[in-house]
């Protein structure tokens, strides 16, 4: 968020407070009495400490504005009912830039709209209490003007602001998007890689043979094309053992799918492994008709589901016309997700 260096400022509104109490002081000799302007300078002394205040949050409170704008309203009024407006009271109307000062203060802590009420009251109160012409004479005009750029530079800083939050942010999506498809490349080349490494050894057999092949070696090229499609499919599912155990289960006839859907993406590399062991576990030796893995998600206790079917024909079905199998669980394990050490 862009906004005014807080010491810069606070040092700024303190300095120029402090002035307008030094002519106030210095010009106390002209009111008829004292009294009402030394009144008058307690409270814009108050109000401008508190408006400056060092730890205060940058947007004014609702309170503060208000009590700011009461003593805005008060001073002219204490000030000006000692004074002669037909006589030049030289730095005895120090209160006209005192009030620009502290509306000044008002605005820059966003609270814009009582700040423009105050300068409102300033001129329509100087018009009353000495003409228009005392508008430019005393300086009303100029407070007017130093609350208008306040408002205009704060409007400013908080439009960047907002414009740099929303760049940044925009920076920061296409960064993550940028990650993302290198990832996806750097997977894909991977995947490749692991591909070719199956695969590579019975194509070439293939073109060798030209295509002639036994039927032990078409089922071969059949295992293969179901590692290759694992690659695929399965992704996190997949580590040496895993694959081990798959293409050997598929070789006694078993029918295997792995579906990982993103469920153990959130895994570390420790986590993944302890589910991957049991995996392998669990497909070790099974002699199901087929076996489906699938990732569980990420919401569940379960990190991934293992079913076995067994295909069986009770001869019912024959009997009445029909020709399908059932399929009945065989085997049905949950490998829950790994819980993380704090």
């Amino acid at each position: 968020m862009i906004t005014l260096p807080r010491f810069l400022f606070l040092g700024l509104g303190a300095l120029f407070s402090a002035y307008h109490l030094f002519l106030g002081l210095s010009s106390l000799s002209i009111p008829t009495v004292a009294g009402p302007a030394i009144v008058a300078m307690i409270l814009y002394a108050i109000a401008t400490v508190i408006s400056l205040w060092p730890t205060s949050p940058t947007k004014m409170p609702l309170w503060l504005a208000a009590f700011d704008l009461a003593v805005c309203v008060a001073i002219p009024i204490l000030v000006t009912s000692q004074l002669d407006p037909a006589k030049d009271n030289g730095y005895a109307t120090w209160y006209v830039a005192a009030v620009g000062t502290l509306m000044t203060i008002v605005a820059v802590r966003r609270q814009q709209f009582a700040a423009w009420i105050g300068v409102a009251y300033l001129a329509a109160q100087t018009i009353v209490w000495a003409g228009v012409p005392a508008l430019a004479g005393l300086g009303v005009i100029g407070s007017v003007v130093w609350v208008g750029v306040a408002v205009v530079i704060s409007g400013s800083l908080a439009k960047a602001g907002r414009d740099a939050l929303q760049f940044a942010r925009a920076e920061r999506e296409a960064t993550e998007w940028q990650a993302a498809q290198e990832a996806h490349v750097m997977e894909r080349q991977m995947r490749l890689r692991q591909t070719y490494r199956v695969a590579a050894p019975m194509l070439a057999e293939i073109v060798r043979r030209g295509g002639d092949l036994t039927e032990a070696e078409r089922r071969e090229c059949r295992y293969l094309e179901g590692a290759i499609r694992d690659e695929i499919r399965g992704r996190r599912l997949l580590n040496d053992d895993v694959r081990r155990q798959v293409m050997d289960a598929r070789r006694r006839g078993v029918v295997v799918s792995l579906l990982d859907e993103g469920g153990i993406d959130d895994l570390d590399e420790r986590s993944l492994g302890v589910v991957l062991k049991r995996l392998a576990d669990a497909i070790r030796g099974t002699t199901t008709d087929k076996l489906i893995v699938r990732t569980v998600p990420r919401s569940s206790k379960t990190a991934v589901t293992v079913v076995g079917l067994r295909m069986f024909d009770d001869g019912n079905a024959n009997a009445l016309g029909a020709d399908t199998e059932d399929d009945e669980v065989d085997l049905w394990l949950e490998i829950p997700r790994p819980v993380r050490e704090p």
